[in-house]
């Protein structure tokens, strides 16, 4: 298993080294923009004007307090329009989300709010959406764009945090609060086949290459998992000595470095995406948060402005709230 792991950690960091390319991973939109005219000649399902109109929601987890806040944002406004949320969990399984949306399907909901687990197979179910005429609104994780144009698949909204901006203020961050003398060594705890977090990397890195004496050292997977971010980041702090700073581009792996730094007792300073009912000080610094109950709101609202034939933008991006040390993000308010 630790053979496993430093493999992992070694593949990703070598990366880099290497030459490999990542633009396969960060380089994807919605996949709205590319799917216009088929998005724009899916009619509104019939099933839209029933008396209690079903959305039919597709999460990967209830063990993340994210999704625990957004499955209360659906329910809650589907509630207020008079239409019924069924939240379907694939407990972080791909095949099972896709089995999931072929089951919902069969029950003809008006319209579909997925999050995927994971961003290249999350076009398969879309695309069993689209063969059914259902209508399909994306929120939070954007599904990968190459895929989603191999399967000739579309969807009809994404709705979600500016990832990129969130990485960059994050980076400006911990610029801001080690001094612009200060050499960094940063280590990521990221999720190299999410493209959520590839986005938000790209924009810390962006930043972060505005000051010459800042540079990305090493970086390993954390899965979006407290746990596998705990180990894998333990194993970097080892294997890189020199490490002074930490960006975590999710909640999940925030809390796992973090663990992981206090059990090093190292100076190393976290920031990253808000984890969840932790209080910044110490150690952790600064991070952005999402709103994930106010993101089921508002699709919820998206969906209710499209079955009326009112106009839609193809992409909602929405900003991230900052905390700094001192301060503490209220339940909900995670990365």
């Amino acid at each position: 298993m630790k053979r496993q792991k430093l493999m992992r950690i070694a593949a990703i960091c070598l990366a880099p080294v290497l030459g490999l390319s990542l633009t396969a991973c960060s380089g994807v939109n919605s996949g709205v923009a590319d799917a216009k005219k088929d998005s724009a000649e899916l009619q509104v399902p019939a099933s839209c004007k029933s008396k209690t109109p079903l959305i039919s929601v597709l999460l990967p987890n209830q063990t993340n307090p994210y999704y625990v806040a957004m499955k209360r944002g659906f329910e809650q406004e589907a509630k207020a329009h008079g239409m019924k949320a069924e939240v379907l969990i694939a407990e972080d399984d791909d095949a099972k989300q896709l089995s999931q949306a072929e089951a919902a399907v069969q029950n003809k909901p008006c319209a579909v709010a997925l999050n995927p687990v994971k961003s290249e197979p999350a076009a398969a179910t879309v695309r069993t959406f689209n063969d059914a005429k259902i209508p399909v609104f994306t929120v939070n994780i954007m599904v990968d764009a190459k895929a989603m144009k191999a399967q000739g698949a579309f969807v009809q909204q994404y709705l979600g945090a500016d990832n990129k901006a969130g990485g960059a203020q994050s980076a400006a961050q911990m610029l801001k609060d080690m001094g612009k003398d200060a050499k960094l060594n940063i280590g990521l705890v990221t999720e190299p086949d999410e493209a959520a977090s590839m986005t938000r990397d790209e924009g810390f890195k962006s930043k972060i290459a505005s000051d010459k004496n800042s540079k990305v050292a090493a970086r390993v997977d954390g899965n979006v998992k407290i746990t596998d971010a705990l180990d894998v980041t333990t194993d970097m702090l080892q294997g890189n000595p020199d490490l002074n700073t930490i960006f975590a581009s999710s909640g999940p792996n925030l809390q796992g470095a973090l663990e992981a730094v206090n059990a090093s007792g190292k100076d190393v300073k976290v920031y990253g995406f808000c984890a969840a009912d932790i209080a910044l000080t110490g150690k952790y610094m600064g991070c952005v948060a999402q709103e994930p109950e106010d993101y089921g709101h508002r699709v919820v609202k998206e969906i209710v402005k499209y079955t009326k034939g009112q106009k839609i933008q193809p992409n909602i991006l929405r900003p991230l709230k900052e905390f700094t040390s001192g301060q503490k993000p209220a339940q909900g308010q995670v990365g």
